[in-house]
């Protein structure tokens, strides 16, 4: 893949399943890697693709995925971090990418599953449908491994980079609005203990 391809805005790459692109993150992680999966839709996947005790699934604090990848990236940066999050929930708290930025963590990688709606709350269009552009503005934040996922073979690729590189990256995949594959279970309290298990940290 070129680097120009690579550098390729939101309305050239194609349009791919979320659940498919998730399942096939899950599948290359072999290391302990967390993963903080966002409100709704980011975290239902995630769920579905397997449990793992050092899986996050967030539920409300809309927005806050990223930051709280972050801080698990900056508590132990011997860990590689995840964060899934949808395009509204990162165009509510895009002052985190300069945060992100800042901080540089090596270990840190951030993938927006960018379908152009509020999918939970009724389909409402988002700002992406009608021309704002995430990587753009990861990129003008400072996060200079910034990049739209071109298809699925690009996807796959990026991610395996971000296993084996530096980061922070940023990774932006235009994504169809079908259905999650499950539900999360809501028990907040389970599901904080359990991910502070999953990253050996005592409650």
């Amino acid at each position: 893949m070129s680097d120009l391809k690579t550098q390729s805005g939101r309305n050239e790459t194609s349009v791919m399943n979320r659940s498919v692109l998730t399942r096939l993150l899950a599948g290359k992680l072999k290391s302990e890697e967390a993963v903080i999966g966002g409100i709704g839709n980011s975290n239902f996947d995630l769920w579905a693709s397997g449990q793992r005790p050092q899986n996050f699934y967030m539920l409300g604090s809309m927005g806050l995925a990223t930051p709280i990848a972050l801080g698990v990236a900056i508590a132990q940066p011997q860990r590689k971090v995840f964060a899934l999050d949808g395009d509204g929930s990162i165009l509510m708290q895009l002052g985190a990418l300069g945060t992100v930025a800042a901080e540089a963590a090596k270990n840190l990688a951030i993938i927006i599953w960018d379908n152009g709606l509020y999918q939970i709350t009724g389909s409402q269009k988002t700002l992406t449908s009608s021309g704002t552009d995430l990587v753009a503005m990861a990129r003008g934040a400072g996060i200079a491994q910034s990049y739209w996922a071109f298809d699925e073979a690009h996807f796959e690729s990026l991610v395996d980079r971000t296993l084996s590189e530096d980061g922070p990256w940023f990774i932006g995949a235009r994504v169809d609005g079908e259905k999650p594959a499950g539900t999360t279970e809501r028990d907040p309290v389970k599901i904080r203990l359990n991910f502070m298990q999953g990253l050996g940290v005592k409650p």
